[in-house]
């Protein structure tokens, strides 16, 4: 697989993901069709077949368990794990080939007698009945429609799958005052094949391109303005909101960029594994270009110059946890998106300038895509602020059992 740089901070296999949502959409009835059939015993068959499943792999040396995380683990799984550990949680990882992120989780009460085994998939959710919209919360066009109807605050755009439609959405946006658009895939995550700062038909056809690679659809939508949060809901409940930074240096009026990303770089938490140092390569340069500045001048003291597009912390972005500033009406905002899903675990990311004020009072914010596998590291490791124990929450909704 060669490596493609619009697929970090980790690589997808573009046919792959590229057939796995069509495959998807052509399985949907017959998976409709089961659920209606086995809604009321879908647990239990989950847990007669999966377990000696396992086993036969394991017994066959198809398939093995592991009882520690590796270094192919996400971080969302390390940081799961370890709160487990605390909590007398023994966790193992069931290993197929290339295919992981299977896990059975036992626990027994040193006291109360309690001993149960749960199965599940990346992240655990209590009970074993799905809510209806995790068919549909990570499906970015779907979610921009039902949100609206909702009153929901999103980027105004669509769903396109040919040039043409690309092209009228758009002009649609870009009518009566030219604001900028974003393309990305109809469904994916970690800002994967995602384009921003786009202002031309030239721009949008090589966004819309880099898009498809992943998606047959390509939303186009506003570029709001601000900075990116995720917010995460546990239960319903608002747990944690970190902000999310693209690599970047603020100007002091004397030190020239050069010397404010050399500066930067020296920060200990830059060291890996979880943040990495800014780095110059063609990215970083273009997006300098676009901000009409270069490593040899001196930006203005204030003045925010960024080094890519992304977020992403294996890029050179960072975080910060602000859940303990963020504005009543947002947290409101954020817990009635939670209680419209009906679902107790999703992570929210929406952008807005300030988040210590009222989402009303913006004008070009939003939400603009759901997840239903949150990376909740995200608020265990951060570069500023208070770390919030966002897996421990989780264990208390899905184990009650083991909170101490």
């Amino acid at each position: 697989m060669r490596h493609c740089k619009d697929c970090e901070p980790a690589q997808e296999i573009h046919i792959v993901a590229y057939l796995s949502v069509v495959f998807g959409w052509l399985d949907q009835p017959l998976f409709d069709l089961m659920e209606m059939i086995f809604k009321n015993t879908a647990e239990a068959i989950s847990n007669k077949i999966s377990l000696p499943f396992f086993k036969l792999m394991i017994f066959l040396k198809l398939g093995y368990y592991s009882d520690e995380p590796d270094a192919k683990d996400t971080w969302r799984t390390k940081c799961f794990w370890e709160e487990a550990k605390k909590r007398g949680i023994k966790m193992r990882e069931f290993h197929l080939g290339p295919i992981r992120d299977g896990f059975v989780a036992e626990y027994k009460g040193p006291a109360n007698g309690v001993n149960k085994t749960i199965l599940f998939d990346g992240l655990p959710r209590p009970g074993f009945k799905e809510s209806a919209a995790l068919k549909w919360m990570d499906n970015k066009g779907t979610m921009k429609i039902k949100f609206l109807k909702e009153g929901f605050p999103v980027a105004a755009g669509g769903v396109a799958f040919t040039k043409r439609t690309a092209l009228k959405i758009f002009n649609g946006i870009q009518k009566p005052i030219k604001r900028p658009v974003i393309t990305k895939p109809n469904l994916g995550s970690r800002s994967r094949h995602t384009m921003i700062h786009i202002n031309t038909e030239e721009g949008l056809m090589v966004g819309f391109k880099k898009a498809k690679k992943l998606s047959p659809l390509v939303v186009i939508e506003e570029e709001l303005r601000g900075y990116l949060f995720r917010g995460t809901l546990i239960g319903g409940k608002l747990v944690g909101v970190v902000k999310r930074d693209q690599p970047e240096v603020k100007g002091d009026g004397v030190h020239t960029l050069h010397e404010l990303l050399d500066e930067e770089n020296k920060r200990p938490e830059r060291g890996g594994p979880i943040f990495h140092q800014i780095s110059i390569d063609k990215e970083a340069l273009e997006e300098l270009k676009r901000q009409k500045i270069n490593l040899e001048d001196i930006p203005e003291k204030g003045r925010t110059v960024t080094f890519s597009q992304k977020t992403s912390r294996s890029c050179g972005g960072t975080t910060t946890e602000v859940t303990d500033i963020i504005h009543p009406e947002n947290k409101e905002m954020l817990e009635k998106v939670g209680a419209f899903l009906k679902d107790p675990l999703v992570g929210v990311d929406f952008i807005i300038e300030d988040v210590t004020k009222s989402w009303k009072e913006e004008r070009h914010c939003g939400i603009i895509e759901c997840n239903s596998l949150p990376f909740i590291d995200l608020h265990h490791y951060v570069m500023f602020g208070k770390p919030q124990n966002v897996a421990g929450r989780l264990w208390d909704l899905v184990l009650p059992e083991s909170k101490s």
